[in-house]
């Protein structure tokens, strides 16, 4: 007997634990590639844990420097490796210092999972718990 077929959607949407290994593996391959990277982090619902589809992902890349406005750093980031939407926030170690005391500041000390630390023995992508 043939089964009807539903006429409602399933919106599947890639989980915290799939979006969090795939920010650490892309982590690790920018700083690979990118000598210039200190420290790779996300914040925003994937790292609060209250994602859900549609959502994206918010990765803060620190530079030891760039002579590259702001505004057109990002640019040079390919995120398309990860499984949802990326907004690329790029940051110079000098401006990482002066935005510490902002409410933005405080937003990422508060959610930020930091998943990459370039550190004086060696490069190394954090443990899960990389807060």
């Amino acid at each position: 007997m043939p089964v009807r077929s539903s006429n409602s959607s399933v919106l599947k949407w890639p989980d915290r634990e799939v979006v969090d290994r795939a920010v650490r593996a892309w982590a690790q391959a920018m700083a690979e590639a990118h000598a210039e990277i200190v420290r790779i982090g996300y914040i925003g619902s994937y790292a609060r844990g209250d994602w859900g589809p549609g959502s994206d992902v918010d990765v803060i890349i620190l530079v030891a420097a760039s002579k590259e406005p702001p505004i057109r750093r990002a640019a040079a980031w390919d995120a398309l490796d990860l499984p949802v939407p990326a907004d690329l926030f790029v940051y110079t170690l000098e401006e990482w210092e002066k935005l510490q005391s902002t409410r933005f500041g405080e937003v990422v000390e508060r959610e930020a999972v930091w998943v990459y630390q370039r550190g004086g023995e060696g490069s190394h992508v954090e443990s899960e718990s990389g807060k």
